[in-house]
C-alpha cells in the first residue's frame, strides 16, 4: 500500500527515516517495514535531525510506520557483543563512566523527546507492534490513534534494560501510576480496546 507522503519531494530520507512537508502538514514516517522498522541509534539520530528540520509553518506532524508494524522496538543486533556496525554496543555503554552514560541517553532521547513542542500537535499512527522502543516513541506524542491490531507493549524489564527513552512519564500521565508501573514490570500486551478505554489512544 502506498503511503500518503510518497509523492511529495522528502525534506529528509535516511537511516529509516522519511520526512515530508505539506503546507502546515508534516509527515514521519519509519521506512524500514522488512525489519518491522526497528530502531538503531543512527534512527534516533535521524529523527532527531527530523525534528530540526520542521519548518515553522507547520503546525500537524503525524508520525507512521510503514508495513504491519509501527516499530517492534530495538534492532535485535543492539543486544549482541558485534552490535551494529559503526555504533556503540550495550557492552561498550556499560563501561562508560555516568557522564559518558547519561550523555548518550540523552542524545538518544532527542528522538523521543522533541514531539510535544508547544508550537505543534503530534500524533501517532499506529499500527501492529509497537513494542518497547516504538511504543515509548508512540507515547512521545501528543495523541495516539490506534488500528484494530495494535499490541503495545514495554518489552525493556523482560530484558534486564530501563524504559528510558522517555516513555514511562506520559504513560504514567495517561493512564495513572499504578497501571503504568504494572505495564511495564509484566511486559505485557496492550491491545486496541484496552488502549482507548484506558485513554492510552
Amino acid at each position: 500500500m502506498a503511503s500518503p507522503d510518497q509523492d511529495l519531494a522528502p525534506a529528509l530520507d535516511k537511516d529509516g527515516v522519511r520526512l515530508t512537508v505539506e503546507d502546515s502538514l508534516a509527515t514521519v514516517t519509519l521506512t524500514n517495514p522488512a525489519k518491522r522498522n526497528a530502531q538503531t541509534p543512527a534512527l534516533w539520530r535521524a529523527l532527531a535531525e527530523a525534528g530540526r528540520l520542521l519548518p515553522g509553518s507547520v503546525r500537524v506532524v503525524v508520525l507512521r510506520g510503514e508495513g504491519q508494524s509501527f516499530s517492534a522496538g530495538l534492532d535485535r543486533r543492539m543486544f549482541t557483543p558485534e552490535g551494529i556496525p559503526g555504533e556503540p554496543t550495550f557492552v561498550d555503554l556499560a563501561r562508560r563512566d555516568d557522564a559518558g552514560i547519561d550523555a548518550t541517553i540523552a542524545e538518544y532521547q532527542e528522538a523521543f523527546t522533541w514531539w510535544r513542542r508547544t508550537d505543534l500537535v503530534s500524533i501517532a499512527a499506529v499500527q501492529g507492534h509497537a513494542i518497547g522502543a516504538g511504543f515509548q516513541l508512540a507515547l512521545g506524542c501528543d495523541l495516539r490513534v490506534v488500528a484494530d491490531d495494535v499490541q503495545f507493549a514495554m518489552r525493556e524489564t523482560s530484558l534486564g534494560l530501563v524504559p528510558d527513552l522517555t516513555g514511562t512519564h506520559p504513560l504514567v500521565g495517561l493512564v495513572g501510576y499504578a497501571r503504568a508501573l504494572e505495564i511495564c514490570v509484566t511486559g505485557r500486551f496492550v491491545g486496541a480496546e484496552e488502549a482507548v478505554a484506558g485513554g492510552l489512544a
